[in-house]
């Protein structure tokens, strides 16, 4: 993990809008790049041993995965990625050069929605 991965304006943006998209609901933020992360956020009632290299692998390679093999369908273009877990939920979102995890409590569909539109419109 490198810091400073993402400059801190960025990070305190992505930060922001993931906090204004779900409030108190956001568990953690992390920014990625196919090679590194660096987490933004991590609430202070969680644990601080998880081991995100191993999530940051697996969520770039899903996402490519995911990109490839959807494309041209008549689903449209992909555009995020939630994943169900007994304690939260995964949300991906990325682009060809980067991305953002973001891990919630229990949120709407709307939420969902609210915080990929807002953390895409970032990464653009």
């Amino acid at each position: 993990m490198t810091a400073d991965l993402v400059d801190p304006e960025t990070a305190d943006h992505l930060v922001r809008t993931a906090r204004t998209a779900i409030g108190d609901s956001l568990r953690s933020a992390t920014y990625f790049t196919r090679d590194d992360y660096e987490q933004l956020y991590l609430r202070s009632d969680l644990e601080q041993d998880a081991d995100l290299s191993t999530f940051i692998g697996t969520e770039w390679r899903g996402f490519r995965i995911t990109k490839d093999a959807y494309q041209g369908s008549e689903l449209g273009d992909y555009n995020y990625t939630i994943r169900v877990f007994d304690g939260g939920y995964l949300v991906r979102m990325t682009t060809d050069r980067e991305g953002v995890l973001v891990t919630t409590d229990g949120i709407t569909m709307q939420d969902f929605e609210a915080l990929a539109s807002a953390i895409g419109a970032v990464l653009r």
